[in-house]
């Protein structure tokens, strides 16, 4: 039986007939939908966790209980999961563990487009990288049974483009891992006390080399023969790729792609006369092969940024130039008509403060109009940048420092930078956009939703009560739809002489439907056409000739726009 699936539907399906009995993540584009589709199946613990390290410390203790387990996460999750990572190395596995790094060239929905495969060399475990939909289900299955017969953890490498291309996969049915469930003590080997680790370091460095041998006659990798004049070296995305436009060349597919098969390697190279490697990304690869003497081409054609796409190849390999792309109206990301953040960033930006910033849906308030924001790096990374400012500039910021972030992150890691500035007097205001949601990944439930991944009840997480219990003295829940108030709110926290919280809570216009009021209006009569009203972004928002206009579809009747006009022309 065959269905269509996307590549991470296929991930998730694959794990699914392997028997994995617990699964964790945290959401995050292009992965997300990996754990949507396990939590779907019956015998398989789903979770979100409040962070990437968090679910693979979940996972890897299942693992050592017996059950195959998989932790997911977006490339850039696994720096927040690599503490854990570089020592469940060391520790092993009993049921398989498999860590699946959704990595994102081109940067669609992420702040940089690091390659994760360098990972997988890091910590000396076994990386899969998959190129279709049906190879997504097989090596997730695969790579179970690869942990298991080698001890370790095993990484698989998805793209953005396998992650979200949907392609027929063939369906099997179940089956069980072949380990018991239940813990054996066994400290030597899970405590990684440094006597314990020694010991374990030069297991590492053996499996390694078993897995360079088990490399060298893997299914995953296989020389597909065609023209000697020129090869190809490629794995993933960037294999179906070089298939598409080179079909009569040779190839060597490189289904894992560490540690790298040396021997089929330079057979490849001694019946090929120009070899090209395609990686998209680093030159991993390119650079371990010239490691062995030998002398590939790539990056320099190749770029070393960006997705890869078959027109690419097309045009640094042969020449051609790629079509012409088709000519769209430009469409910049906006926050949501009727979303809470835009007024909050309204306020704030009048208030000329000095904003860190976060990742989610409001990171879009650094973009025109608001342009409200001054710092974002990181999950987390807001408070610490403020606490930073602050400390270094003292008395001369008093009361103008500004730390942002959504409450999904501050669950994810906001609550160690929170407890930092308390616990080292930041002269700073802390304020939590709360919309009760994840919403950036599409509405994933947290520890303040009082919800699970499958929707049974949890406990909610108050996030105010949280703040005043690890210190903070100066904490205030606020609505940012009550723009005076909220700007009144503000304005206190910033004046207290200590740390303070504010909560912008509204929750999140798109889960909240039935709160949408009567579309408003503007009284063309009474607008003098000052454009107050279009600082706000918001989509609703538009000039006709001389005066504003609010688009009856998209106005939820938040009302905030109103608030601004200062001829009192919208109602």
């Amino acid at each position: 039986m065959k269905a269509l699936l996307s590549g991470n539907e296929a991930l998730a399906r694959g794990a699914y007939e392997a028997g994995v009995r617990v699964a964790a993540a945290y959401p995050g584009t292009p992965s997300t939908e990996i754990l949507e589709a396990l939590r779907t199946y019956e015998g398989v613990h789903a979770e979100w966790t409040p962070n990437e390290k968090v679910a693979l410390e979940v996972s890897s203790g299942a693992s050592l209980a017996g059950a195959r387990a998989m932790a997911v996460m977006k490339h850039v999750g696994v720096n927040v999961a690599a503490d854990p990572l570089m020592t469940a190395a060391y520790i092993g596995v009993k049921g398989g563990l498999v860590l699946i790094s959704a990595d994102d060239p081109g940067m669609f929905s992420s702040q940089n487009e690091q390659d994760n495969r360098h990972y997988a060399r890091l910590a000396k475990i076994p990386m899969l990288e998959p190129s279709d939909c049906q190879e997504a289900k097989d090596f997730a299955k695969a790579a179970f049974e690869m942990s298991e017969a080698f001890d370790t953890p095993v990484m698989i490498r998805t793209t953005t483009r396998l992650s979200h291309t949907r392609g027929p996969v063939s369906l099997e049915p179940r089956k069980e891992g072949p380990v018991g469930l239940g813990f054996d003590k066994n400290p030597e080997k899970y405590v990684m006390i440094p006597g314990h680790a020694r010991r374990r370091h030069p297991v590492v460095e053996e499996r390694l080399v078993r897995l360079a041998q088990a490399s060298e006659t893997s299914p995953f990798n296989e020389i597909q023969w065609g023209s000697r004049e020129r090869g190809f070296i490629a794995s993933g995305v960037a294999y179906s790729h070089v298939k598409e436009v080179f079909p009569e060349d040779s190839v060597l597919k490189l289904g894992m792609s560490h540690p790298l098969p040396n021997g089929l390697i330079k057979t490849f190279f001694q019946e090929v006369k120009e070899v090209y490697v395609v990686e998209e990304l680093d030159p991993i690869v390119q650079e371990q092969i010239q490691a062995m003497g030998l002398h590939p081409k790539g990056k320099g054609i190749l770029p070393l940024v960006g997705e890869y796409t078959p027109e690419l190849l097309s045009e640094c390999l042969l020449g051609q130039p790629a079509p012409q792309e088709r000519t769209l109206m430009p469409r910049p990301p906006v926050l949501c008509p009727g979303c809470g953040h835009r007024a909050a960033f309204y306020v704030l930006g009048r208030l000329k403060l000095t904003v860190t910033g976060d990742i989610g849906c409001y990171t879009l308030a650094a973009s025109r109009p608001l342009q409200a924001m001054d710092t974002c790096a990181c999950m987390g990374a807001g408070i610490g940048h403020a606490h930073g400012i602050s400390k270094a500039l003292g008395d001369a910021v008093q009361g103008q420092v500004v730390a942002t972030i959504g409450d999904s992150t501050f669950f994810h890691s906001g609550i160690t930078g929170l407890l930092n500035m308390g616990y080292n007097g930041g002269r700073f205001t802390v304020i939590v956009m709360d919309n009760s949601t994840t919403a950036m990944t599409g509405h994933q439930d947290h520890p303040g939703t009082g919800r699970t991944a499958r929707g049974n009840p949890a406990p909610a997480v108050d996030i105010a009560r949280l703040a005043q219990s690890i210190g903070i003295e100066h904490v205030k829940v606020a609505d940012p739809y009550d723009l005076e108030g909220f700007r009144s709110v503000v304005k206190e926290a910033l004046a207290h002489p200590g740390p303070s919280v504010v909560v912008a809570r509204r929750r999140c216009a798109l889960l909240d439907r039935a709160s949408w009021k009567m579309p408003l209006t503007v009284d063309a009569s009474e607008c003098t056409g000052c454009g107050v009203c279009l600082d706000l972004g918001c989509p609703a928002m538009m000039k006709t000739g001389e005066t504003a206009e609010i688009h009856q579809g998209l106005c939820t009747g938040c009302s905030v726009c109103a608030q601004v006009c200062p001829a009192g022309a919208i109602s």
